[in-house]
């Protein structure tokens, strides 16, 4: 017995077993690309129309088709069936239902190959331009954050121990950084997103007086793949893409850290609104920082999307192999990971309240100052190595005493070198130590306002 309900159904003695069925179905979750699916099929037989392939009322009968059909969609009222496999054979089985034999001509010059490569492009399209505008929020955050906190002094850390004196609105505006070159990557990958598959149908293109140009246009792609069997078988946009977003996702991840050291009362630098928190269900004073502790853990989860992404396609021979219906789930939930964490970020951030005593606290410990102690002996015409160790010394002599570089008299510095003259206290305050660093890419206020300007121009520039 044939089983009439595949379209392939012709070419086999027996129906797909249900369990076969069941394993390769997809339609439970590429059912998200209809919307693509719809518009590409309608370019698709405006382009047969336009070519004499198809007659012309056949298009105008698939447009209205496919418009009802998109409408049924978006309303909740289209029977997606198991036993039609995917997103486009659903479709374009209702399709038929609605219009009869002209909705069988709409698949004439293509395959489900260029076809699922087509929507997956347009879908992905449009989520980098959603991307790229919730990176764009997120940065606004982090400006408008350094922006109150230019001139607030925290410890910079290396290897997680006290180093120099820096602002606060210095280290955001690191991660401002970051963000910028992760909205140039998705900008840049959205230009190979961007090329057209369909007209390569299965993988040697088609006999049909197609004009792909015409497609590519109305789709508003920059262009057409060249190569048919590259057409139907490249996920290289994909991988791309959720290589941006893994990188994306590392940078927020080694932000949360930062955060939820800093929400601890052992740093006790800021309080995150309790909206963005949980508390215990058997400690009652506890307040955890449960979304950058997820924004931590979702990292991971979009990385594992990564390696499956190259994993699937590293052993693939040319051209479409059925592997590559494996790529929508890791990618749909990287995208869905991503969306909501930037989204949930940027809201954190303006629930963000900063502690500026415990800040300052904390830079005066660890003795932040040496490095300028060392820079001054230099300017006083010591070579580097001598102040280097003149400065150890006088640290260890400082801890042995229980206090910090500028709580010393002077003579007792004069001790480590007679360079030292009464306006070493300048630079060994935590604000003579910021203002000391006034360059470009520094952390002295004046560089630190410079560039949330800066910041602000270039957001404006790409809004």
């Amino acid at each position: 017995m044939q089983d009439k309900s595949n379209t392939w159904s012709g070419r086999f003695n027996e129906p797909v077993a249900e369990l076969v069925k069941r394993y390769t179905a997809s339609v439970a979750f590429d059912r998200r690309l209809a919307e693509c699916d719809i518009q590409g099929s309608l370019a698709h037989a405006r382009m047969l129309g336009a070519q004499g392939i198809i007659p012309r009322e056949d298009v105008a009968a698939i447009e209205r088709g496919l418009n009802d059909i998109l409408e049924e969609i978006r309303t909740g009222h289209f029977a997606w069936q198991l036993d039609l496999e995917d997103v486009h054979l659903n479709i374009e089985k209702r399709l038929t239902e609605k219009i009869g034999d002209a909705g069988k001509r709409l698949h004439t010059g293509r395959s489900r190959n260029d076809q699922v490569a087509t929507d997956i492009r347009l879908w992905l399209r449009a989520t980098t331009d959603d991307v790229l505008s919730r990176i764009h929020a997120l940065q606004l955050a982090i400006v408008d954050l350094a922006e109150q906190h230019v001139d607030t002094v925290m410890p910079g850390f290396t290897h997680l121990q006290v180093a120099q004196p820096v602002t606060l609105g210095h280290h955001l505006l690191a991660y401002f950084e970051m963000l910028k070159r992760d909205a140039g990557r998705f900008a840049d990958a959205r230009k190979r997103i961007n090329r057209l598959p369909l007209g390569a149908a299965a993988l040697a293109g088609t006999s049909y007086p197609i004009d792909r140009e015409h497609v590519a246009r109305e789709l508003g792609f920059d262009g057409v793949c060249e190569n048919s069997l590259d057409a139907v078988s490249d996920r290289d946009f994909a991988i791309e893409f959720t290589a941006a977003a893994a990188l994306l996702m590392t940078h927020l991840s080694r932000f949360s850290e930062e955060l939820i050291l800093w929400i601890s009362p052992r740093f006790g630098f800021i309080d995150i609104a309790d909206r963005f928190c949980t508390g215990s269900s058997i400690m009652p004073q506890k307040k955890n920082p449960d979304v950058p502790e997820l924004v931590r853990g979702k990292t991971g989860r979009v990385n594992g999307h990564l390696l499956a992404l190259l994993t699937l396609m590293k052993a693939q021979p040319l051209a479409y192999n059925k592997d590559n219906q494996e790529d929508k789930e890791p990618l749909f939930d990287t995208t869905d990971t991503l969306l909501a964490t930037l989204e949930i970020y940027a809201d954190m951030l303006r629930g963000i309240t900063v502690n500026k005593d415990a800040m300052r606290r904390a830079a005066t410990e660890g003795f932040a100052t040496a490095t300028d102690f060392a820079d001054y002996l230099v300017k006083k015409g010591l070579p580097f190595r001598d102040a280097h160790e003149a400065v150890a010394r006088a640290v260890r002599h400082a801890e042995d005493a229980g206090c910090d570089l500028a709580d010393l008299d002077l003579t007792v510095l004069q001790g480590f070198s007679p360079l030292v003259e009464s306006d070493v206290y300048s630079v060994l305050t935590l604000e003579g130590s910021l203002a000391s660093r006034n360059h470009i890419g520094g952390t002295a206020p004046q560089q630190v306002r410079a560039a949330v300007t800066q910041a602000r121009i270039y957001l404006s520039s790409i809004a």
